[in-house]
């Protein structure tokens, strides 16, 4: 691999950490788990597992794009049709769908080994709109990972975040923080929280009476 300044070698070895982290949790879910309510209001396992396949699949394809010289919406329809994948996908049998999620992500992985060191500078699109460095996307993939992971509620939770996870997002976190804070709310001063409660505060998957509730983040 090549060792330009914008290859994001960090982020390249965490990413293949969470996807392993990812199918060592979720090999032993059958039928009836992937159909239980998952910790997100309205979707199940089902619906979270083939979100993280899809997601995988929209990183492969902005990928190839940035390479090309292009620039691609993560998701050509928009919104409406990550939805609508996630709709259509989430009903099937749980070894369909593990074979997905492995499937999407060797896929995507492969293709950021491919990437030749000058491309990750390329511009992507988010589905938001929003433009990122083709260098931010290993990254991105860790931080859906390692959230929809707690996600899940089948035994991973913001406790077992990795050190390198918890250290690199929590500053990019509460770099946002005072645009999603309730008006008249004051945030704890930083260090005043075990950093894995503050991170999980700030992705909204930690509900305390002492800590204000965020606006969304991105």
């Amino acid at each position: 691999m090549a060792t330009h300044s914008d290859v994001p070698v960090d982020d390249l070895t965490h990413v293949a950490e969470a996807e392993r982290r990812l199918f060592a949790t979720v090999r032993a879910v059958d039928d009836t788990t992937v159909r239980t309510p998952s910790l997100l209001p309205g979707w199940t396992i089902g619906h979270l597992l083939t979100h993280l396949a899809r997601n995988a699949d929209s990183h492969r394809r902005r990928t190839a794009a940035a390479v090309a010289g292009v620039v691609v919406d993560q998701y050509p329809g928009g919104i409406a049709e990550r939805s609508a994948e996630i709709e259509d996908g989430h009903g099937r049998d749980a070894a369909v769908i593990l074979e997905d999620v492995a499937v999407s992500s060797a896929r995507m992985l492969e293709a950021w080994v491919d990437v030749p060191a000058h491309a990750w500078a390329g511009i992507t699109r988010d589905a938001t709109g929003r433009e990122r460095r083709l260098d931010e996307l290993p990254g991105r993939r860790v931080q859906e990972v390692e959230v929809h992971l707690v996600d899940l509620g089948i035994g991973i939770t913001h406790r077992d975040w990795p050190d390198e996870f918890v250290t690199a997002r929590l500053p990019l976190m509460r770099a946002d923080l005072a645009g999603r804070l309730p008006a008249g709310a004051v945030a704890p001063p930083f260090g005043s929280l075990d950093p894995r409660d503050e991170l999980a505060w700030l992705y909204g998957r930690l509900d305390r009476p002492d800590l204000p509730l965020l606006g969304p983040w991105q």
